[in-house]
């Protein structure tokens, strides 16, 4: 498992758990941040923050800061 911030452009993971404040963490579940939802790094900013994440047919920019405490586990192989 890692951080969803340290994820490379174009990696796919699986959202294990976050662990943020319950105010913060519920609003990113209602954006889709679920445990087991899949989510792809599309795009970072120039200067590196914010980053760009695509889950449930969303892109959604997060800042590193938060990121960092979505653990995230590696996309199977195989048909998405």
């Amino acid at each position: 498992m890692s951080a969803l911030s340290e994820l490379r452009v174009g990696t796919a993971a699986i959202v294990e758990s976050l662990d943020l404040p319950d105010e913060i963490g519920h609003h990113l579940m209602h954006m889709g941040f679920a445990p087991e939802a899949r989510v792809v790094v599309v795009r970072r900013a120039p200067a590196g923050d914010p980053t760009v994440y695509s889950i449930d047919g969303f892109e959604i920019a997060l800042r590193r800061e938060t990121a960092r405490f979505i653990r995230v586990a590696p996309q199977p192989e195989g048909p998405q």
